[in-house]
């Protein structure tokens, strides 16, 4: 954005250092190997970045949503899968328990989630329950001070390195929206394992897995919030997740139309280079208009977010409109690259790989759609 402060420019100078030392390096054999590389969580904790949002009290950055989303922005240039996993572990995990954790829940797990010590996951999702989280079947039971866990969750970020997972569970009745709760659940707690990971297209570098509970006891004290509020939590906290997949999606398109544009005044044919073609300018053209439109959108989202407003329907807005942009834009930069944009040696096949999770996490494009109209229709 041009009218961007002198803070969110140190900011990103940061955050796109970072990535280029970091980062680059080894974007492609973290790709192929599908290795999460959870020591880089501690580094990105120095900068303050595993803990964008998180008070300073609780030893996070204190940042508001225009700084987190450059953060993201910057990191996904370089690799989306990471960009992902720092936005999951921020919004999600950290995010629910900053919103809704007691001051003795958030003393406990926030400085060793802002530091990197810890990674974070969070689940919602089930094998037979993704848009339709109201028919979950992971059950947690009442025992006296405790609940009995019986369940799986699936497609879940950071699912077998996370140390601390937040999950949504069934505590009532089924289709009953109060009838979910949230709770913290620490790796090592007897019942609670995790499954294989996920062979992906696209994001391999960012680990996706499933949570399994089999009879696996949790103290109340473990509890986000009242019994019963979990599906309300977990909502409020997606609206904000939606502001970073957003913000992922604006990292992966630009990421594949600065290399086009490169790669377009570099490559020659017919004896000038292909972005003296009205074919390839008009490409690059649309390119940026798009990623323009995404980045204002997402930009007012988090405004919006900052000021503590009103956001549900410009947050859906941003979360749809910017994850088809990514995978517009990435399939015309492959298309630009020809050839060499099908191999392995330029970075726009992989953009292309990785742009299609925009469309499908944290609420389809459907879903989005279905919250922008019900929005629209009440006349927000």
């Amino acid at each position: 954005m041009e009218s961007m402060t002198e803070n969110l420019k140190l900011i990103q100078d940061s955050a796109r250092d970072f990535a280029e030392t970091h980062i680059r390096p080894h974007v492609m054999e973290w790709d192929e190997a599908q290795y999460f590389p959870v020591d880089l969580f501690k580094k990105l904790g120095e900068l303050g970045f595993a803990g964008v949002l998180v008070p300073e009290e609780y030893g996070g950055s204190g940042l508001g949503y225009q700084e987190y989303i450059t953060v993201i922005e910057e990191v996904a240039k370089v690799c989306s899968s990471i960009g992902l996993s720092v936005a999951a572990h921020n919004s999600l995990c950290t995010g629910h328990i900053l919103t809704f954790g007691t001051e003795e829940q958030k003393k406990k797990y926030l400085p060793l989630l802002a530091s990197g010590e810890w990674v974070g996951a969070w689940g919602l999702t089930e094998p037979n329950t993704g848009s339709d989280a109201g028919r979950m079947k992971c059950v947690a039971e009442k025992d006296g001070d405790y609940y009995v866990i019986n369940g799986t969750k699936c497609w879940i970020t950071h699912a077998i390195s996370s140390k601390v997972a937040v999950v949504i569970v069934r505590t009532g009745e089924l289709l009953d929206s109060h009838g979910m709760s949230a709770f913290i659940i620490e790796k090592g707690t007897p019942g609670f394992t995790s499954g294989k990971k996920e062979d992906k297209l696209g994001m391999r570098a960012s680990e996706t897995a499933e949570l399994i509970f089999d009879n696996c006891r949790v103290h109340k004290s473990q509890l986000l919030g009242k019994e019963g509020d979990g599906f309300i939590q977990a909502m409020k906290i997606l609206d904000g997740g939606r502001i970073s997949i957003a913000a992922l999606s604006l990292g992966i398109a630009k990421g594949a139309y600065e290399a086009s544009v490169k790669y377009s005044q570099e490559r020659e044919q017919f004896g000038k280079p292909i972005s003296k073609f009205q074919g390839i300018s008009f490409k690059l053209a649309d390119m940026a208009t798009k990623i323009q439109a995404a980045e204002l959108l997402t930009r007012k989202a988090a405004d919006l977010k900052n000021k503590g407003e009103y956001m549900t329907k410009i947050a859906a807005m941003a979360k749809y409109y910017a994850s088809e942009v990514c995978v517009e834009v990435s399939t015309d930069a492959v298309q630009v690259f020809g050839g060499y944009g099908y191999t392995k040696e330029f970075p726009v096949e992989k953009f292309y790989r990785d742009s299609k999770l925009c469309t499908i996490g944290e609420g389809t494009s459907e879903i989005q759609k279905l919250v922008i109209s019900r929005e629209a229709l009440k006349g927000k």
